[in-house]
């Protein structure tokens, strides 16, 4: 009978909010291995068993083949006893005990969520929240950690059964993106006027701002962490 080995292995650094949960489970079920992963205060912890060829090659690339936004400082593993089973999951997180691990940073959209963006033929086209594992709001909306929806300002918007099933799926890139949204389900773009500010109603908030541009007016549009002034500089009212 082939020899078989359990690992724990304690990822340190930036690894939530990054797609990290995601990439272990890729790399484990690529190498044949059973176990799960889960975020804790202290950073991504996983438990991977199968033949120790594999587990240990698990262990020493997790580092080297880390996601572009993970930033990883250490990564500690040790053998605990074989537990037996099959296949590979993404448990609950784990709350309780010190916060060591770090929060992403709040990340530009990224080329394919800009291609998404711009394709009248995609659910998620003009959509302003558009998001995904590589990009989007991170530290901005996260109220505790370990870093789930359930402790961010997302955790108020229920998923719609089409971004769930993003969320639940290996291969997609929206695979446990915790502010997965879509005009559906998710935020939406309001513009307010006057004072005291009321919702603007009966017209499209951008194309509403953009003619208020034209006019001159000053608009504070809101963004992650906070706001930008706009206005058209060549305008003399502005």
């Amino acid at each position: 009978m082939e020899a078989v080995q359990r690992r724990r292995v304690t990822v340190r650094g930036v690894v939530q909010g990054v797609g990290f949960r995601p990439y272990v489970y890729t790399r484990a079920t690529g190498l044949g291995l059973a176990g799960h992963v889960t975020n804790t205060p202290e950073g991504v912890v996983a438990e991977v068993e199968g033949a120790p060829a594999a587990v240990l090659a698990f262990c020493e690339r997790l580092a080297a083949e880390a996601p572009p936004l993970a930033v990883v400082d250490a990564v500690d593993h040790c053998e605990v006893p074989v537990a037996g089973g099959a296949g590979f999951t993404i448990v609950a997180s784990r709350a309780g005990g010190p916060a060591r691990t770090l929060v992403s940073p709040d990340v530009a959209t990224c080329a394919d969520c800009l291609a998404e963006l711009a394709d009248p033929a995609d659910r998620r086209h003009r959509h302003p929240f558009i998001t995904c594992t590589h990009c989007g709001p991170r530290f901005t909306i996260v109220t505790g950690l370990p870093y789930d929806r359930a402790h961010t300002t997302m955790a108020r918007f229920p998923m719609c059964a089409d971004c769930a099933r993003e969320y639940a799926d290996p291969t997609d890139r929206r695979f446990h993106a915790q502010p997965v949204a879509c005009p559906a389900c998710g935020p939406r773009l309001r513009l307010l006027v006057g004072t005291p500010p009321r919702e603007a109603s009966g017209a499209d908030p951008v194309a509403e701002a953009r003619r208020l541009l034209a006019d001159g007016a000053i608009l504070a549009v809101k963004g992650l962490g906070g706001y930008h002034l706009a206005c058209d500089a060549a305008h003399p009212g502005a």
